[in-house]
């Protein structure tokens, strides 16, 4: 039966009839909402998801029901209009932009939902700028247009200035705020009015121009939009130019072209959650964003040649995917989410994993829906699925053709910024602790773990308090683990100002065979954010070849260990220029705490200071509260960056060192009588006052 199945799959939904697409957004912009309606509408599910009510299905864990926001991406396969959709629901906290970064990297379109009355949000233009550098294709959804305050044209606006396109605004809304009851499509010039069906099912589709809709207003977009289309197209520029009539089905036909070449983005409005407007987004879905076939053919490095490779989005082709997410599922393990870009993979059968040139066994191919799954026996270029079975595979890496071996370009995640201390409370517990934490780290790659070499205690670093606190409790209640954790701490790190040379000379006399390493280290200071490099120049072969690995090694356990107050050290050239060897008493060991000796000596003369990371911070709050507000931050050595409005409320701008902004939340509402929000982001590293400096290394 499931054989019979899958070759139904394959033959129903060839590749240009199928989107792999996410949903991308600020934080309680409506995105699982907006999702749970696609799902409803497509009949996935027969009942609506209620964010509220804890009962949506794209967010099935505990803690996403609890506190009401998604935290890992789920993905789902629905179907509109004959065509296969596989959705992938991202979160919107910027603790898990690490979920949003590696879907974006496998998904072929997305749609990015707007908040009708914030518009354009700090987080939206994170997003929409990980969109850009993978190159994904999108279309615009205005939702919560019924909210008091919603604007339309205003974030028509704000897309354009905040995120630099001119959006193609295909529908038009009938009414405002509350009174919003439909949509009016420019290209069909058509509206949609939803009336007495609570669940928006049913709809009217009305050729007029509905009372309450300026036929002028309607006129001047619908211009603007044959003239944006047109402009993408030779053919169509003529006839615009020449009055001649353009047809529908001439300019939907452009406008995807020009959608898939990243020329224009279809911008759509309604509110999902009072379930109006979301038919036509996923008839937008089907119409202009790409299928496989419409990306270019993925290219990769051959490992054995060294040479770009390409390949084409084909069942026939050899099979190449990417594992860009792994997930402990209770029911079957681990479940290694892999986007096969070419070529057929049968659960069975085996495969290279080709960034590790490793063989893995594909145990079973499952396709997801949210928590749920369906076991299938193939799955084909172009789809998403769950592989169970794999040992080595980690994120990011390639698996393919152990005859036709391609290595596909990572994935790249932010660094780790702040951390915390955890205990186990018990010994059962310490054998635990391994486990859960080994197990975090494969699924997000964004978590750190070290052991601090003074107090023998485990540090957990990660991107964010959030992250980190969701990470704690779900190590209790998914692996049983109790551990005592310590308040967040922030991750400095140490580089220096200046270039300095420094020798290390380990000699050890005990009876027998000695120990002899001998290294002469130069450190230069590279700029901020280009982290660690090892550079060999010996010359005349002072120091044999097979002890050169031995000190970089040395290095850079030193360099990780830090020097000034403990915190890795960062942004440098370790210059290894020269050196002696024992022809009996050298070892590695010795040549490794050689190179460490070295790089301590190098740098304590080479004015070593403290980093700290900046946040970049917005604050939302209301006008009468904005001296306050910019006051504290001033105080928490803040950088004001700017203030704009928003509707009623000011927006303020500014770079905060993550030291400062412990509480901040509390703070900022008990300020503001719990009217003002603020959001924050990583943005880069700076040198600590010297002031502060002292009492950070006193306290070390």
């Amino acid at each position: 039966m499931a054989d019979q199945s899958k070759t139904d799959r394959s033959r129903i939904y060839p590749l240009e009839r199928i989107r792999n697409i996410g949903i991308i957004a600020h934080i309680d912009a409506g995105k699982t909402t907006t999702t749970e309606r696609i799902l409803f509408y497509t009949g996935k599910t027969y009942k609506i998801g209620d964010i509220d009510e804890g009962t949506t299905q794209m967010d099935w864990m505990t803690q996403e029901r609890e506190r009401g926001i998604t935290i890992v991406s789920a993905a789902t396969t629905t179907f509109w209009r004959d065509v296969r959709i596989n959705i992938i629901d991202t979160p919107g906290h910027v603790d898990f932009t690490a979920e949003v970064e590696r879907s974006l990297r496998v998904l072929d379109g997305a749609v990015t939902v707007l908040d009708a009355e914030e518009t354009v949000q700090s987080q939206t233009e994170t997003v929409w700028r990980q969109a850009d550098k993978y190159k994904v294709p999108r279309i615009i959804y205005v939702n919560k247009i019924d909210k008091l305050g919603a604007n339309f044209y205003k974030t028509l606006e704000a897309i354009h200035d905040r995120l630099g396109v001119k959006p193609a605004v295909m529908v038009l809304p009938v009414g405002v705020e509350s009174s919003f009851t439909g949509v009016y499509d420019l290209l069909k010039e058509q509206a949609y009015i939803w009336g007495e069906d609570e669940t928006g099912i049913k709809f009217k589709t009305v050729k007029e121009i509905p009372a309450g809709l300026d036929p002028e207003l309607v006129k001047k977009y619908r211009h603007e939009l044959v003239e944006q289309i047109a402009e993408t197209d030779e053919v169509l520029l003529e006839k615009y130019l020449d009055g001649k009539e353009i047809s529908p089905e001439e300019l939907q036909s452009a406008l995807r072209r020009a959608v898939i070449n990243y020329q224009l983005v279809p911008t759509y409005t309604g509110t999902s959650l009072r379930n109006k407007g979301v038919q036509p987004v996923l008839d937008a879905v089907v119409d202009y964003l790409p299928s496989p076939l419409d990306k270019p053919a993925v290219e990769g490095t051959n490992p054995k040649t060294g040479e770009k490779e390409t390949r084409e989005a084909k069942t026939d082709a050899p099979f190449t995917g990417l594992a860009f997410k792994i997930q402990l599922d209770p029911h079957v393990g681990k479940l290694y989410y892999v986007r096969i870009y070419s070529g057929t993979l049968k659960s069975g059968s085996y495969a290279l994993n080709a960034t590790k040139n490793e063989q893995e066994r594909i145990g079973r191919l499952l396709l997801m829906h949210a928590n749920d799954r369906e076991e299938i026996a193939e799955a084909y270029a172009g789809e998403i699925v769950a592989v169970v079975g794999l040992k080595s595979t980690r994120t990011g890496d390639t698996i393919c053709d152990p005859a036709h071996p391609l290595v596909l370009e990572g994935i790249t995640f932010p660094e780790p910024v702040i951390s915390l201390a955890i205990e186990p409370k018990s010994k059962s517990d310490q054998e635990k602790l391994g486990y859960a934490l080994a197990r975090v780290m494969e699924e997000d790659p964004t978590i750190h773990v070290k052991s601090d070499r003074e107090t023998g205690q485990t540090i957990i670093s990660g991107v964010g308090e959030l992250q980190l606190e969701v990470w704690v409790r779900r190590m209790k209640d998914e692996m049983s683990m109790d551990a005592n954790v310590g308040a967040p701490q922030v991750a400095y790190k140490e580089t220096i100002k200046r270039d300095a040379t420094g020798e290390g000379k380990y000699i050890r006399q005990t009876g027998g065979r000695g120990q002899y390493g001998h290294a002469l280290l130069r450190v230069s200071p590279k700029p901020r954010g280009e982290g660690w490099e090892f550079v060999n120049a010996v010359k005349g072969g002072s120091i044999p070849a097979e002890f050169i690995p031995p000190v970089e090694k040395g290095a850079k356990e030193c360099a990780q260990n830090g020097i000034l107050a403990g915190y890795p050290l960062t942004d440098l050239t370790v210059t290894l220029y020269d050196g002696s060897y024992h022809d009996v008493d050298s070892s590695d060991v010795a040549f490794q705490i050689a190179g460490s000796m070295a790089l301590q000596d190098a740098c304590k003369k080479a004015e070593l200071v403290l980093l700290e990371p900046i946040m970049k911070v917005e604050v939302t709050t209301p006008e009468e509260f904005m001296g306050d507000v910019i006051g504290d931050l001033s105080a928490k050595r803040a950088q004001i960056m700017g203030t704009s409005k928003r509707g009623n409320a000011t927006i303020i701008l500014a770079m905060c060192p993550l030291a400062e902004l412990s509480g901040y939340a509390t703070k900022l509402r008990s300020m503001s009588q719990g009217r003002a929000s603020y959001y924050m982001e990583p943005s880069h590293y700076e040198e600590v006052p010297k002031n502060i400096q002292e009492q950070i290394v006193a306290k070390k």
